[in-house]
């Protein structure tokens, strides 16, 4: 037999079941034993057997892809999470379209008019957008939202972006900081705003004023966090302590504490918040709120291919999986 040519009809005839039966271990709909899968996948696995996506396709109106939007696939937490999405999407059987908005809301448009185009069978989505509503009113694709959390914006994966705040500006409170710097971005999303609620509840719980003068919002950038940590340090020389919205913004808080000639820890403390590789191989190796990019990717997959089978009713039903951070003490505290 040609193995280049192999049919579901040859697998059924070598497996000793019907079509059906190869059709349903295919597409892992069940109703077979464990025996019989295991039967028919050995036959896929000597013959090197490979679906014909297009004709599978046009049987069930789907295309096996799926799209997944990121602010910033630079920024190597939004790559982590891209790289777990494949990880588990993948095996599965779906290639991944990615696309990098660069944090514009009019890319992140044509992104997912492009998507739509291709017939995607659904989307994961960093969004840049207050509010998601015109896409549920657009597109009828099921649509997993993560990390942070628009308006309107059914199904979310996110980080305990709270907790993870609290955490960091504890930390600094019990190593003995009394004014703490939060660098934080600009803009107003989910992530910015309850990593501050965690700032400022910390802040409460141990006694310690809210200084709004200690409270600086610049761009997310090494470049801006630097600046602005220099900036805040002449204004205020009492700081003791530094909380960064990211790692990249912590680490130009770092460099900013080195040119004021301060010593990092001894005279001022700093956590960062993501999680990502620069915090273990920078000097001193910095501690950081960790993400859980891996359950990022896992949960996302899950509920996004459970839509996608199932054939629910697209972004109707409010489904919100919140992923544990985790502090990771290292020697800047």
């Amino acid at each position: 037999m040609d193995e280049k040519k192999i049919s579901m009809v040859d697998i059924a005839k070598l497996s000793g079941v019907s079509i059906a039966t190869v059709s349903r271990v295919l597409n892992k709909n069940g109703r077979y034993s464990k025996e019989t899968e295991e039967r028919v996948l050995e036959v896929i696995r000597q013959h090197d057997y490979k679906v014909n996506v297009n004709a599978k396709g046009l049987r069930t109106k789907r295309t096996q892809t799926i799209g997944v939007i990121v602010p910033d696939i630079t920024n190597e937490f939004f790559s982590q999470i891209v790289r777990a999405i494949e990880r588990y999407v993948v095996p599965e059987g779906y290639t991944v379209f990615v696309c990098d908005s660069n944090e514009d809301e009019e890319t992140e448009g044509i992104h997912i008019s492009s998507l739509a185009a291709k017939g995607v069978d659904g989307i994961i989505y960093i969004s840049t957008r207050g509010d998601v509503k015109k896409i549920y009113e657009n597109y009828k694709i099921p649509v997993v939202y993560i990390d942070r959390r628009p308006k309107n914006a059914g199904t979310l994966v996110i980080s305990d972006n709270e907790m993870g705040g609290f955490l960091a500006t504890q930390e600094l409170i019990k190593k003995g900081c009394r004014h703490i710097l939060m660098v934080k971005d600009t803009k107003p999303y989910s992530t910015v705003r309850h990593r501050y609620k965690g700032y400022a509840g910390a802040l409460e719980k141990y006694g310690l004023p809210l200084d709004p003068e200690l409270v600086v919002e610049t761009e997310v950038s090494y470049a801006a966090a630097r600046q602005a940590t220099q900036e805040a340090l002449v204004a205020h020389p009492e700081i003791d302590g530094v909380f960064c919205n990211n790692d990249m913004m912590a680490l130009g808080a770092l460099h900013a504490i080195r040119e004021a000639k301060r010593k990092v820890p001894r005279d001022i403390k700093l956590v960062g918040f993501d999680g990502v590789s620069l915090t273990e191989i920078c000097d001193p190796p910095m501690t950081t709120i960790r993400q859980n990019t891996d359950e990022f990717g896992k949960k996302s997959v899950e509920i996004l291919l459970r839509r996608i089978h199932k054939k629910q009713e697209p972004n109707v039903h409010d489904e919100v999986v919140v992923v544990p951070v985790e502090l990771v003490r290292r020697q800047t505290t």
